[in-house]
């Protein structure tokens, strides 16, 4: 394997309490960030609304689509443009309100009327109860609490409980960071979003999980190094393979993020924040718990402690 750091010795771990400092200032503006809004920018795959996908004869610009739709009284509709295959579509997504069943056609009507000389197609009309919007939501976080549940299991199975509980930590740590992005810069929550996050679960999990296993290993032959310095070297001869695998990763999501349009950005986005923040949570977050568990009850700890 390509090897970037050659015999790399960084103390990562004696930089811990920095890096717990800087996460919990992140979660706490992520918290704060989503407060001040007034809870999550949901999207209607959760709040209920209309999606309809329309084509303009000649291409229009986004801006003057939006404008027209807020003049026809939509100001909380969202409009993002659609490219591929040489064709603009234009995306209008709109919560819809009780009694307002015909918003469809009263919408390519006012936008047929404002732009008179352009004729409109309708590619694609959607529609989701406010109902299902909820069941949506209560799903999309049921899937997220299952995943992390049989993660503690899989990893209690593997390794031992506490390492569940470091690995768990980690991935709540990445999922609240990334979400207070999105509170903060005023980002939708759509289920694409939802499966970026549990794709973000994965990823940081499978990071962390290849350094339990490297400590493991040194646990076991470095018995006269003491448990910071065991899991500070297993970090360094990781590092090589966590800086390839993440930048590789990280450079197919940021060309998804530049060219897959204005319909996977959010999703996009929220992978390269996931790569990133997953990362560093497997080196600062995941392994300084076991090191802080360790120094907590030190009694406890032995060659078996895997």
């Amino acid at each position: 394997m390509l090897e970037i750091f050659r015999d790399a010795s960084y103390d990562f771990q004696g930089k811990r309490r920095v890096a717990f400092i800087i996460s919990a200032i992140l979660i706490v503006i992520g918290i704060i960030a989503t407060v001040v809004r007034g809870g999550p920018n949901y999207s209607i795959d959760f709040t209920g609304g209309l999606q309809s996908v329309l084509r303009f004869e000649t291409p229009v610009d986004q801006s003057d689509v939006r404008d027209a739709v807020h003049d026809l009284g939509y100001t909380d509709a969202e409009v993002k443009t659609i490219t591929g295959r040489g064709q603009q579509d234009v995306m209008i997504r709109i919560p819809i309100l009780t009694g307002h069943e015909s918003v469809s056609d009263e919408l390519q009507a006012g936008l047929q009327a404002h732009f008179a000389d352009n004729p409109i197609t309708v590619r694609s009309v959607e529609t989701v109860g406010p109902k299902i919007g909820r069941e949506l939501r209560n799903s999309a976080i049921l899937a997220i609490v299952a995943s992390m549940f049989f993660i503690v299991i899989y990893i209690s199975w593997r390794f031992k409980y506490r390492y569940a509980i470091a690995a768990l930590a980690a991935l709540i740590h990445d999922v609240l960071i990334v979400f207070g992005l999105f509170s903060i810069l005023n980002l939708q929550i759509s289920l694409a979003v939802i499966a970026a996050f549990l794709t973000i679960v994965g990823y940081s999990l499978n990071d962390t999980i290849v350094v339990f296993d490297r400590v493991r290993e040194n646990v076991r032959k470095l018995r006269t190094k003491g448990f910071q310095d065991q899991i500070n070297i297993s970090i360094n001869e990781t590092l090589s393979r966590t800086v390839l695998t993440s930048g590789t990763t990280f450079i197919v999501v940021f060309i998804l993020y530049l060219f897959g349009g204005a319909v996977l950005h959010d999703f996009a986005f929220a992978l390269m924040a996931g790569v990133i923040v997953g990362t560093y949570s497997s080196i600062f977050v995941a392994s300084p718990i076991l090191i802080e568990w360790a120094n907590a009850r030190p009694e406890k700890r032995s060659k078996k402690q895997f």
